[in-house]
């Protein structure tokens, strides 16, 4: 269950640096149609580090809900 969790903290820490602007071509030396293509597996890695090294606590808060969600049974 902790290995989800960390993966949807990753999906979520992908999403915020998409919308920050991470992974985006640059008008000067930038490598075009590819690397605008390839950007969100840039992301999705960061994002995955991010989450593995602890990120921003979302993946704990996660873990415990589906502790507790799993005791209802």
């Amino acid at each position: 269950m902790r290995e989800t969790a960390v993966e949807l903290e990753a999906t979520f820490l992908a999403e915020m640096l998409k919308h920050a602007g991470f992974g985006e071509a640059r008008s000067a030396f930038g490598g075009g149609v590819g690397e605008e293509q390839f950007a969100s597996f840039l992301r999705q890695e960061h994002a995955g580090e991010l989450a593995r090294s602890g990120g921003i606590g979302l993946a704990e808060t996660i873990f415990q809900a589906m502790v507790k969600g799993r005791g209802d049974d």
